[in-house]
């Protein structure tokens, strides 16, 4: 099983990414702009990294673990 894809909180509408992070930036994949829809997130079609708008629509607190 596969982890769920990293999510990744912004304040901005316009996000960038290439992929790295955790990974070596040669690793990764050309960098893409995407745009925040009015979902408030958009997921990156390269590496699957979604990207949520911190106070938007998709923004939910995490569930805490007892």
């Amino acid at each position: 099983m596969q982890p769920p894809p990293e999510t990744i909180r912004v304040q901005t509408l316009r996000v960038a990414c290439d992929g790295s992070g955790a990974v070596h930036p040669a690793l990764g994949h050309p960098r893409v702009y995407l745009h925040i829809d009015d979902n408030g997130f958009v997921e990156c079609g390269y590496c699957d990294r979604r990207f949520v708008l911190e106070g938007g629509p998709a923004d939910v607190p995490d569930e805490d673990v007892a």
